[in-house]
């Protein structure tokens, strides 16, 4: 891992366009990005134990451009599973969102189980990635999990970071250890031992009501902090999940092989029924870069600094569909700040016209632009004349 951390550029521009939300849901505080068109089925990412709703940021820019809603969470401080049942199912009344998807990494992806199976009218399909179904094997290799509470912050952060690989990698594989080393952090003791209690609480997952074919098993070949017989218990417990294998990627493969795991999110979300609606999102660019394994070399000195809206506590959530250039909290209904969303609008309204109306409209169009440009011409030329005729009296 290396000595310094720059953000990456896509996510600098990510936290420039996505609000960040923070909301109290009774002693737990939740802290979120929520984009996309709300009339979409969210696709909700929960991360392991080193991550945050951070980890996500090229998953939640590249499918909500294509009018998919993501949802990327940070795991609140709870302290057991039936605790995470209970304050899950709470954060999800209060964001009015009733059927889910869930994308599970590591712990992520045991507690996206275990909800499934506590709660399983809300969870209409599942992707899980490294994880695993039990806990026996993490409290046996953590004696002193009974003191975890009283632990020192820098021991949780250094007990969390042993679990990730170091040593010689790839670059893209590098950045992505890079990127999670520093959201490891911004993490508080409190939030370090919660989730350590997670993983370490006894429980399992049992039999689910959610069919084998709503499954989509996506875990890297190369390492992986889970050992590998915890991730082959996953794959025999459901046998017709669709298999989606990353050659390689390590730990974190959604920012190490983001092209790829956004693919396998996207046929995922397909297959289950999720309908996109990119007619929902206006103004994208052309050039869907976000997400891609190029853009991390594009860095910016410096660490990234929140905006505006970060700072601030979310007062609740809201209904209105939010596009991506357009985030929550930002002016965007001051056009004097806006210059470039007529642009925007104008180039939707052509492809809209040549689409249906047809060359018809085109021509129309361009011969009230040259009638317009002749009166206003004709007219300057007799605001003119009539000045020279009055200066020669």
């Amino acid at each position: 891992m290396k000595g310094t951390f720059s953000a990456p550029g896509d996510y600098i521009h990510f936290k420039s366009q996505v609000p960040l939300h923070k909301i109290p849901i009774g002693s737990k505080q939740w802290r979120y990005y929520d984009f996309g068109p709300k009339v979409v089925p969210p696709l909700i990412c929960l991360p392991g134990t080193a991550g945050t709703a951070d980890v996500y940021y090229k998953q939640v820019m590249s499918l909500s451009m294509k009018g998919y809603r993501v949802i990327s969470v940070d795991i609140p401080r709870v302290w057991n599973h039936h605790e995470w049942i209970q304050a899950f199912e709470k954060f999800l009344d209060a964001i009015d969102v009733h059927h889910i998807h869930l994308y599970g990494t590591s712990l992520g992806g045991f507690l996206a189980q275990l909800f499934a199976q506590h709660r399983p009218r809300r969870v209409k399909s599942l992707v899980l990635s490294n994880t695993f179904l039990e806990t026996n094997s993490f409290s046996a290799a953590m004696p002193w999990a009974p003191v975890v509470g009283w632990t020192p912050s820098f021991l949780l952060k250094r007990y969390v970071l042993s679990g990730i690989r170091d040593g010689p990698h790839e670059p893209f594989i590098a950045d992505s250890v890079d990127f999670v080393v520093a959201q490891v952090e911004t993490l508080s003791k409190d939030d370090l031992a919660s989730r350590l209690s997670l993983t370490v609480d006894a429980a399992s997952v049992g039999s689910l009501q959610l069919s084998d074919s709503l499954i989509t098993i996506m875990d890297t070949n190369d390492f992986c902090a889970i050992p590998q017989q915890l991730k082959d218990q996953v794959t025999e417990r459901y046998p017709g999940a669709r298999q989606a294998y990353l050659k390689s990627g390590g730990d974190f493969p959604f920012l190490s092989r983001p092209d790829e795991v956004n693919l396998h999110l996207q046929l995922h979300l397909r297959r289950v029924g999720v309908e996109a609606r990119p007619d929902m999102v206006p103004g994208i660019p052309k050039n869907d870069s976000a997400g891609s394994s190029s853009d991390q070399n594009d860095r910016l000195g410096g660490t990234d600094d929140a905006p505006e809206d970060d700072k601030k506590d979310d007062s609740g959530p809201t209904n209105a569909s939010e596009p991506p250039l357009a985030p929550e909290g930002s002016d965007s209904g001051n056009f004097e700040n806006q210059p470039f969303s007529n642009v925007y609008l104008s180039n939707a309204m052509l492809q809209a016209i040549s689409k249906n109306g047809g060359p018809t409209i085109i021509a129309s169009y361009a011969i009230l632009n040259f009638i317009s440009e002749f009166t206003v011409l004709n007219l300057l030329r007799t605001y003119l004349e009539t000045m020279y005729i009055s200066l020669e009296f």
